[in-house]
């Protein structure tokens, strides 16, 4: 939003974008001051930032399937002191994540997975 409100200032003015867009100017004003100056970001922010070259790098070394959980033990077994909601959040924000296979051990049928619809219906109607 901030990268859309920088491309039209000069044309529009700050305020009438914010209004039209519904946000507070005052938000967009600490967005610059923040890309201007990192010491005024929130504790938590600067930290995910120091952990998120090490969250890609583990998911990248594991031929990026490694979900969260594992990810998470991988790091605690490299000494870093992090939740794994912390990890979870991080590759979240990221869409870091491996495809889930089974849950509790029930597996997800995927027997029909990537056929066109006529061709299921076909099917599911020979069976009736």
């Amino acid at each position: 939003m901030t990268a859309f409100i920088d491309d039209h200032r000069a044309e529009y003015g700050v305020e009438p974008i914010c209004r039209t867009l519904q946000v507070a100017p005052s938000g967009y004003h600490e967005r610059v001051a923040q890309r201007r100056n990192p010491a005024r970001r929130s504790v938590r922010a600067r930290k995910d930032d120091a952990l998120k070259p090490d969250i890609l790098r583990i998911f990248a070394e594991n031929f990026n399937v490694y979900g969260a959980r594992k990810v998470w033990r991988q790091m605690q077994r490299e000494g870093f002191k992090v939740a794994r909601c912390t990890v979870e959040r991080l590759m979240a924000d990221r869409k870091r994540c491996s495809q889930p296979t089974s849950v509790h051990g029930m597996s997800w049928p995927t027997l029909f997975a990537g056929w066109p619809l006529a061709s299921l219906v076909r099917v599911l109607v020979s069976q009736v």
